[in-house]
């Protein structure tokens, strides 16, 4: 349990202060939940009345370890206390560690450090040109790749696009996803990249048959033609290994990480195999690859292997989607998933299970309309996901 909070602000004038503040001095981009967090523990949040959640959406697959995992809390603080911020104009030691650490679970040959989810995808991106000489890329429908004008360019959705159209790269070509054969077709000889989500997130959870990976990375073998991987939402234990393209036992020539690399704190990086870098000059990140990240990054890591937390991911991922399919409802069309990274989809949109199951006491999120994704962090128990289950079958 959390400890409880302490104080005497009335919480109501709190949660009132909270919502005027953020309508009036923030730019109204998201559709926030009636509630305000307040601290959190392993898979447990707290609100500011101080009421307990079990969380299934973990800042969107980022608290891979838990919220404010002691190991992390301690290394930021520790950095904190010696060194915030330098340039990349100067060496740090915890920056090369990272470096060498990545490179160890990637598979990889070099890393570049940036921020964000979508900054690594511009970095693949624009390396993937660099390299090849090319411009257009191939990506997968219902893909999700970032909301900066260039990774909008391979995201599919037009909600995300059409507002912002023409994009950056007017080259992008969508084909269905799981279909290889459609990529085939759809390379051309000024593709730079395929890019793709070996487990599509915010398209629905939807995973490829056994197979596809493997043929695509022949197709690019055959026509000279880069592979990006976003692992993004599925890397650092989400899926039951380091990264999904373990699981269908891939190497692509570029991938892009983020979310649960900091175990909370932000940070993004790319990975790319022998032979493909940048130069000197052809890219850059003022606070990629900061002292604090960095820290935060390798407590991360090092929990995930302390811990043993990639076989915790594939235990307590097969637990919970046996429970899923065991619940007596009509309206589940299907339960699919790999590790913790578990899709619901049911008949109709899942906006009213999302509010339900926040009243009583768990956060989930809906994606692609009607498929609840549960992404929970890896620490989860059998306990909490028996609590979680209960909820989602009342709902």
């Amino acid at each position: 349990m959390i400890e409880e909070m302490k104080g005497s602000r009335d919480p109501k004038a709190m949660y009132d202060s909270v919502i005027e503040k953020d309508s009036k001095y923030v730019m109204q981009t998201y559709g926030r939940q009636p509630l305000v967090l307040s601290k959190g523990k392993g898979a447990l949040v707290q609100d500011i009345y101080g009421k307990e959640y079990i969380d299934c959406v973990a800042g969107i697959a980022v608290n891979n370890v838990g919220h404010c995992h002691p190991k992390v809390v301690r290394a930021i603080q520790a950095q904190a206390e010696k060194l915030l911020h330098v340039s990349n104009l100067y060496y740090t030691d915890i920056q090369a560690e990272l470096a060498e650490a990545l490179v160890s679970v990637t598979g990889m040959e070099r890393v570049f450090f940036c921020n964000s989810g979508a900054e690594a995808m511009e970095a693949a991106m624009k390396l993937a040109r660099l390299v090849s000489g090319k411009s257009a890329f191939v990506a997968a429908e219902h893909s999700f790749h970032g909301r900066t004008i260039g990774a909008l360019s391979v995201t599919h959705k037009s909600i995300y696009r059409d507002p912002f159209m023409p994009p950056v790269s007017s080259e992008t070509t969508f084909v269905p996803y799981s279909d290889a054969e459609a990529i085939k077709k759809a390379i051309s000889g000024n593709t730079a990249a395929v890019i793709l989500e070996p487990i599509q997130g915010e398209g629905g959870v939807n995973i490829p048959n056994p197979e596809y990976l493997k043929e695509v990375r022949e197709i690019c073998n055959e026509t000279g033609t880069l592979l990006i991987f976003d692992e993004v939402q599925t890397g650092f234990g989400r899926t039951g290994t380091w990264f999904c393209k373990e699981q269908f036992g891939v190497e692509p020539d570029i991938m892009s990480m983020a979310k649960a690399i900091g175990g909370g704190f932000p940070m993004g990086a790319i990975a790319a195999r022998e032979g493909i870098s940048f130069g000197r000059g052809q890219h850059a990140s003022t606070f990629g690859g900061g002292p604090l990240a960095c820290s935060a990054a390798l407590a991360s890591i090092e929990a995930i292997k302390e811990e043993e937390l990639l076989k915790r991911s594939k235990e307590m991922g097969a637990y919970f989607m046996e429970k899923l399919r065991n619940m007596d409802r009509d309206d589940v069309v299907e339960v699919r998933g790999k590790g913790l990274m578990i899709g619901v989809e049911i008949k109709y949109s899942c906006g009213k299970f999302v509010d339900f199951a926040r009243e009583h006491g768990v956060l989930v999120n809906c994606t692609s309309d009607s498929v609840l994704r549960l992404v929970p962090p890896l620490v989860i128990t059998k306990e909490q996901i028996d609590m979680v289950v209960d909820v989602l079958e009342q709902a």
